[in-house]
């Protein structure tokens, strides 16, 4: 337990103003640009990451928004609830009612990341011809999709937006822009509830870093320059469009920490 709280507190001193927030959008422009400099250069060493195979792409990146979204749910709600009543003084009614105001927000997270990834796929069908290895004698076959292509052992080729630029980059903002509620809580340095919350922190703060890494990843190793470009640039639209404008607004799932400064010493975690 001293050891998760030590952890705790050295995340939230390196996440304390918003820094990496502010930061962490021009860090993954500038990771799409230089990484795709080095894999067109074939500058890029052979790893295990090259291969899609491997566990961090299996089993994390390809359910990158469930992860994202089962870890947001317990912490949204348990650091909703402890805000409402210790610093609105609100009661069980209201309280709950705020909580599932601020739960929406992962609603909103999942209808983009439905929309945005049938409309890649939509796209890459649209634009793309099916390469395959039959016979000269064989009459050649039209394929509607990639599905189809690939049940004949077909290549697709379309413009394949990258949904791993888009996603990873979406889910570590959101997680960033999740926990900074915890500028403005204040829970007893002994609590059971204080135990959960930095369970649940550090392991937000540790499953946004493995989206930070694996972006670089399909940076260095994966897609064009155009289909990353794209890919992160939506994440970011996504993002930008959600926190920082609809969220503002009265009627939306409202932002993590209303209306306190991130300053405050009075509402500190910590405390």
């Amino acid at each position: 337990m001293e050891r998760l709280e030590r952890s705790g507190r050295w995340l939230r001193a390196g996440l304390a103003g918003g820094r990496v927030n502010r930061r962490l959008p021009w860090l993954l422009l500038a990771i799409v640009l230089l990484g795709s400099a080095l894999k067109d250069g074939d500058l890029v060493p052979e790893t295990p990451m090259r291969n899609k195979r491997n566990p961090l792409n299996v089993y994390f990146v390809k359910v990158a928004w469930a992860w994202t979204f089962w870890l947001l749910l317990p912490f949204i709600t348990v650091t909703t609830y402890q805000f409402a009543k210790s610093k609105f003084l609100y009661g069980t009614t209201k309280s709950l009612l705020m909580v599932l105001r601020r739960l929406s927000a992962l609603a909103v997270g999942t209808a983009i990341w439905y929309f945005c990834t049938g409309l890649f796929m939509y796209i890459e069908n649209l634009t793309g011809a099916c390469s395959t290895s039959g016979k000269l004698s064989e009459p050649h076959r039209l394929y509607a999709t990639k599905q189809e292509c690939h049940q004949d052992n077909g290549i697709w080729n379309g413009f394949d937006i990258s949904g791993h630029c888009f996603l990873l980059s979406y889910c570590a903002l959101m997680i960033l822009e999740e926990v900074a509620v915890l500028e403005g809580l204040s829970i007893d340095q002994n609590s059971k509830l204080r135990v959960v919350i930095n369970g649940l922190f550090v392991s937000l703060c540790f499953l946004a870093m493995i989206w930070v890494f694996m972006f670089l990843c399909t940076a260095v190793y994966f897609h064009d320059f155009s289909q990353k470009l794209l890919g992160v640039l939506i994440g970011l639209s996504a993002w930008y469009g959600t926190y920082r404008f609809w969220y503002l607004k009265p009627f939306s799932p409202g932002l993590p920490l209303p209306n306190i400064p991130l300053s405050s010493k009075k509402y500190s975690y910590s405390r």
